[in-house]
C-alpha cells in the first residue's frame, strides 16, 4: 500500500479521546498486566511488585515513570500493558523510542504476541513508511516504535511526530511516550546519543503526558540525571541488577594471536551458543574469518554482526542465533541493548569496554534462563587506546563548533557533510556527531538540502565537556582494575552501578578473582595449534587497498572523476589496524611510537607472500620500485623500497619528492588531498619508468598520498602505479 504526500496532506487523523478524558483503574492496569504476562510468560507468570507499580503510576496516575531494573526482568512488559490500558480507554498510541534495530524487532514482535498492533519506522523498512503513517492516521496502531535518529528527520517531523504530539488535551494523539534505554539521555550514560537529547523539548513540552524511562544500565549519577530530566515528580523503580547465573572470568596476558586461539578452544567446549564482543568493527570480521575457518571441520558455524551489516542480513543472524543455528555470533556493540535470547548460555570479549556499566550491558545479555552461564574478559593491549577515542571523539571542541557554524553562517544555502567537511577540515564521522550536539543545542538544524543555523545564541560549555571526558576516564580506569582483577569481578560490576542490593566489600563466591580458576573446560592459555592456526591464517589474508576514484568535493585543485591513465590501481597491505598476525611487527616499525629504523627479514617475507598471492592477478609485471617520500621515516621507507626491488630484481626510482611542511595530523580527507596535491611532486628531470611501478609506502590511512602520487606519475606518461604499504590506519 502506497499513498502519496499529496493524499496524506488532505487526509485528517481519526478522532480518539484527548488525553485529559481517558482514564484508567487500578484494576484496568492490573488485568492489562496480567494479559500481557500471559501473552509473554505463560498462564503461570506472575507479575512483579514494581511491574505494577509502574504500570499503575503511568497509567492510573499519569505521572513520570523510571524502571532501572536488571535485564530479563520484564521492562517490556510495563508499556505493552500501559500501551493496552491506555488503548483500552479510548487513549492513543503509545510512542517508544528504542535505540537498536534488534531491540526494535523484538519489542514489535513481543507487542503483536500481547494482542497489540504494534508498528515501526526505522531505516531498514522505509517503504513500509508510507503504510505505518495511513495506519496512525486511521487510528489503527497501538504502539509505534521508532529510532531516535528519527526525531532529527523533517519528513518525519512534519507528517507523524506533528500528529502525534499536537498540543495535549486538542488531538491527544499520543497516549504515553516510553524512552527504551533511557540512559542514553544522559551525557553521563556509557551510551550517550546526541538524538536522545531532542526528547528533552517534548518533555518539557508536554508537561502533562505519561512517560516511561527504563534502562537496565543506569548507575546513582545516570538515574538522578535522567529522573531530573523527567521532572521533579518522577517515580523511581530501581532493583538489583545482578544476574546470580552468571559466572564471571578474567583471561589476562594473552597477545594478539593467543587471543584469536583461546576463543577457537572455548568455542569447542562450551555449551550452547553465545556472543563474542569485539571493540571494533574489523576485528568482528577478522576474528569471524579465523573461526569459521577453524571451526568448520566441528560443525561450529559463527556469523559477524556490526553496525555495516545491512538490516536484512541483521535479522537473519539474530534469528539464526536465536534458533541455536550459530555456535556464536562475533558481534561489536552493534548487538548489544535488548537483543533476546533468554538462554544465552556464553559472552567472551576480546578487548575491553570502557567502562564496567557497559560491559555489564553486554554480559547481561546472556544467563537470563540458564541455571549458568560465562562472560570471560580478554584484554587487549590496545584497550586504552581504544578508550580514549571512546572518550573524547563524542565531545565537541569549540574550535570545531565555531568553524562548522562559520561555515553554515557564510553559505547562502544549506550545505552537506560532505560541504561542510570540504569546508572546515573536519573529519566526516566527528562532523556528524557535532552536528547533532549543536541541532540539541538549538544553533543548527537538518532541512531537506543538509544543513542551516537557527541564528539562537550558543556558547559552548566547557566545564561540562571537561567533567564529562574526566567522568570517562575514570570509569575506563575501573574498568582496567576489573581487568588486572583487582578484586570480586561481580563487586567490580555491582559497585561500579550502584547496585543497591549489594554490600562493599562483599564477594560473589563464583567468578575467577573469587576461585582462583575459570569455569570448566577453560583454559588459561590457548592451545599450541590454535594459536599457530591463527598465525598462519591472519598471515595469509591479504589487505586490499581500493583506489580512490574521485577527487573531493572542495578546492583542492582537482575535480571529478581521476582520469583514467592517472588511477592508482588495486594496492595490498601487509596489515590493517591491530592486525593479529604482524600487530607486534608491523606496529613496531609504524606505530604512534615508532621511531625511524629499517624493515626486517620477517616483514620482508610476509610481503614477498603477499606478492606472490597478488602476482597473478597484474596485467602486466612491474618494470620499477617507486618509494613514496616520508618525512617521518625516511630510512623505513628507503630499506623497504631498496628490499622489495632487490627480491624483484627491479631498479628502484626515486622520483617523488615532498616539498614544504608537512600536513596538519587529522585532517578531513578533502583537506588532505588539498595538503598532499601542493606539496608532492616529481623530482625536477627525474628519469621515469615506462610501464607499472610498485607505489612503496609505510602506512596509508585516507590514500590521497597514493592517489596523488599516481596521477603525477600518470600524467608524466609512467605508471600505473600498484600501491605496496606496510599498514593500512583504520
Amino acid at each position: 500500500m502506497s499513498v502519496g504526500q499529496d493524499t496524506m496532506a488532505a487526509m485528517q487523523p481519526s478522532p480518539v479521546v484527548p488525553l485529559a478524558s481517558w482514564s484508567v483503574s487500578v484494576a484496568d492496569a492490573t488485568a492489562a498486566l496480567a494479559r500481557v504476562l500471559d501473552a509473554l510468560a505463560g498462564p503461570t507468570a506472575v507479575p512483579k511488585p514494581d511491574q505494577l507499580e509502574a504500570v499503575i503510576a503511568l497509567t492510573v496516575e499519569r505521572r513520570r515513570t523510571l524502571v532501572v531494573q536488571a535485564t530479563g526482568w520484564g521492562k517490556s512488559a510495563v508499556y505493552l500493558a500501559a500501551a493496552a490500558a491506555i488503548r483500552a480507554a479510548g487513549g492513543g498510541p503509545v510512542l517508544v523510542v528504542s535505540p537498536l534495530l534488534a531491540l526494535m524487532r523484538d519489542q514489535v514482535a513481543a507487542a503483536q504476541r500481547a494482542g497489540l498492533r504494534a508498528v515501526s519506522i526505522n531505516s531498514a523498512n522505509v517503504d513500509d513508511w508510507p503504510t505505518v503513517e495511513t495506519a496512525l492516521l486511521a487510528d489503527e496502531v497501538d504502539l509505534l516504535l521508532v529510532s531516535p535518529e528519527r526525531l532529527a528527520s523533517p519528513r518525519f517531523g512534519e507528517r507523524v511526530l506533528s500528529v502525534l504530539l499536537a498540543s495535549p488535551g486538542s488531538a491527544g494523539r499520543v497516549g504515553a511516550i516510553c524512552l527504551d534505554e533511557i540512559h542514553c539521555l544522559s551525557d553521563w550514560g556509557f551510551d550517550f546519543r546526541p538524538d536522545y537529547r531532542r526528547l528533552g523539548a517534548v518533555i518539557a513540552a508536554h508537561p502533562d503526558l505519561p512517560i516511561l524511562g527504563t534502562t537496565a544500565t543506569a548507575n546513582r549519577r545516570v538515574t538522578d540525571d535522567v529522573a531530573g530530566q523527567l521532572g521533579t515528580d518522577t517515580v523511581v523503580l530501581r532493583g538489583p541488577l545482578a544476574r546470580e547465573s552468571l559466572t564471571l572470568a578474567v583471561v589476562p596476558g594473552l597477545g594478539p594471536l593467543e587471543r584469536y586461539g583461546w576463543i577457537a578452544d572455548a568455542l569447542r567446549t562450551l555449551p550452547g551458543s553465545g556472543i563474542v564482543y569485539t571493540l571494533t568493527v574489523a576485528e568482528a570480521e577478522r576474528l569471524t574469518a579465523f573461526l569459521t575457518e577453524e571451526l568448520a571441520a566441528d560443525g561450529l558455524p559463527v556469523a559477524a554482526y556490526t553496525g555495516q551489516l545491512d538490516p536484512v542480513r541483521r535479522a537473519l543472524v539474530e534469528d539464526q542465533l536465536r534458533a541455536n543455528q550459530l555456535k556464536a555470533v562475533v558481534a561489536t556493540s552493534a548487538l548489544g541493548m535488548g537483543y533476546d535470547k533468554p538462554d544465552l548460555a556464553f559472552c567472551l570479549h576480546v578487548g575491553s569496554p570502557s567502562s564496567p556499566v557497559a560491559y555489564y550491558q553486554q554480559v547481561g545479555r546472556a544467563g537470563r534462563a540458564v541455571p549458568d552461564a560465562v562472560a570471560v574478559l580478554l584484554p587487549a593491549e590496545s584497550d586504552s587506546r581504544v578508550w580514549e577515542y571512546f572518550a573524547t571523539s563524542s565531545v565537541p571542541t569549540e574550535a570545531n563548533a565555531r568553524s562548522v557554524l562559520r561555515a553554515l553562517d557564510a553559505a547562502p544555502a544549506a550545505l552537506t557533510v560532505v560541504a561542510l567537511e570540504a569546508e572546515t577540515g573536519i573529519r566526516r564521522g566527528r562532523l556528524e556527531t557535532l552536528l547533532k550536539v549543536l541541532a540539541v543545542d538549538g544553533a543548527t538544524d537538518r532541512v531537506d538540502g543538509g544543513w542551516v543555523t537557527t541564528g539562537a545564541e550558543w556558547s559552548f560549555d566547557a566545564p561540562k565537556y571537561a567533567a564529562l571526558v574526566t567522568t570517562r576516564r575514570a570509569e575506563a580506569e575501573l574498568m582496567a582494575s576489573y581487568a588486572r582483577g583487582a578484586g570480586c569481578l561481580m563487586g567490580f560490576l555491582r559497585e561500579a552501578l550502584d547496585d543497591v542490593a549489594w554490600e562493599s566489600g562483599h564477594r560473589c563466591g563464583r567468578c575467577s578473582v573469587c576461585t582462583g580458576g575459570l569455569p570448566a573446560g577453560l583454559a588459561m592459555r590457548a592451545s599450541a595449534d590454535a594459536v599457530e592456526a591463527a598465525r598462519a591464517f591472519t598471515r595469509g589474508v591479504d589487505v586490499l587497498l581500493e583506489p580512490r576514484k574521485m577527487w573531493p568535493s572542495g578546492q583542492v585543485g582537482r575535480r571529478g572523476r581521476i582520469a583514467a591513465g592517472q588511477l592508482a590501481l588495486d594496492g595490498r597491505a601487509l596489515a590493517f589496524a591491530d592486525d593479529p598476525g604482524w600487530a607486534s611487527e608491523v606496529l613496531a616499525l609504524v606505530g604512534d611510537t615508532a621511531g625511524d629504523g629499517v624493515v626486517g627479514d620477517e616483514v620482508i617475507s610476509g610481503l614477498v607472500a603477499v606478492l606472490a598471492r597478488w602476482a597473478p592477478s597484474w596485467v602486466d609485471r612491474p618494470v620499477a620500485v617507486v618509494p613514496v617520500p616520508s618525512r617521518r621515516r625516511p630510512q623505513l621507507v628507503a630499506s623497504l623500497a631498496a628490499r622489495i626491488a632487490e627480491v624483484g630484481r627491479l631498479p628502484v626510482a626515486d622520483v617523488l619528492a615532498f616539498a614544504g611542511p608537512p600536513p596538519a595530523h587529522g585532517l578531513a580527507s578533502p583537506a588532505r588531498a588539498a595538503a598532499v596535491l601542493s606539496s608532492l611532486k616529481l623530482r625536477p628531470s627525474a628519469e621515469l619508468p615506462q610501464g607499472p611501478v610498485l607505489l612503496i609506502d609505510d602506512t596509508i590511512a585516507t590514500g590521497w598520498t597514493v592517489t596523488v602520487a599516481a596521477a603525477l606519475l600518470g600524467e608524466a606518461g609512467a605508471g600505473p602505479a600498484l600501491p605496496l604499504v606496510l599498514h593500512r590506519r583504520p
